[in-house]
């Protein structure tokens, strides 16, 4: 049943999906360990649908203990044996161990003085960038914020993952033209037509 809202095409979906676009997809984040959290779900995502996640995201926050960076990076063999058996989350060694080095990094960019959010947040000059055209797997400016975090660190965050997280987490808006979520997100909101 319509509700009579324009969304982004794949924001209506079904009900999760729609939940999902409505209230949460691209509002910007500004709180560093959600952005974390946020982007190790992005690197499980690579090569399935958001939807996936999304349907298993509770069983990652309870796998990975609330995704606490300090206890995930302190996580061991007996922890990684523990998640590839968890039915819950997507097992994959390589991204789970990604996770891990990644709760690493994070911690060490704060044990450094480097605030998470302010440096995402840097890269756009504070406020989101409102996307114009078509919307590309990846661009110039995921694959600098990529570079950037591999230069900290953090693995399995290639330019496509990075622009998915960024989109996500409403540092870069790419709701659809005629999207109501994008309107109200730029602080303009936008009447759409019943």
């Amino acid at each position: 049943m319509s509700d009579g809202l324009t969304r982004c095409a794949w924001g209506d979906a079904d009900e999760l999906m729609r939940g999902y676009h409505d209230r949460e997809w691209g509002v910007p984040e500004r709180d560093g360990r959600k952005l974390w959290e946020k982007l190790i779900l992005d690197g499980f995502q690579a090569g399935l649908s958001w939807r996936t996640i999304l349907a298993r995201r509770e069983g990652f926050r309870l796998a990975f203990e609330g995704f606490d960076p300090d206890v995930v990076a302190a996580y061991g063999p007996r922890e990684i044996e523990r998640l590839l058996a968890d039915p819950g989350i997507i097992r994959s060694r390589s991204k789970i161990g990604a996770a891990i080095n990644n709760a690493k990094a994070y911690v060490a960019m704060r044990e450094a003085g480097e605030d998470f959010a302010t440096f995402c947040w840097h890269f756009v000059g504070g406020a989101p960038l409102a996307w114009e055209g078509a919307v590309p797997p990846n661009s110039p400016l995921s694959e600098q914020v990529s570079k950037a975090l591999k230069k900290r660190g953090f693995t399995f965050v290639g330019p496509t993952i990075v622009f998915a997280w960024m989109e996500a987490t409403g540092l870069i808006n790419t709701h659809a033209p005629g999207c109501f979520r994008r309107a109200e997100l730029l602080g303009k909101p936008l009447r759409n037509k019943a």
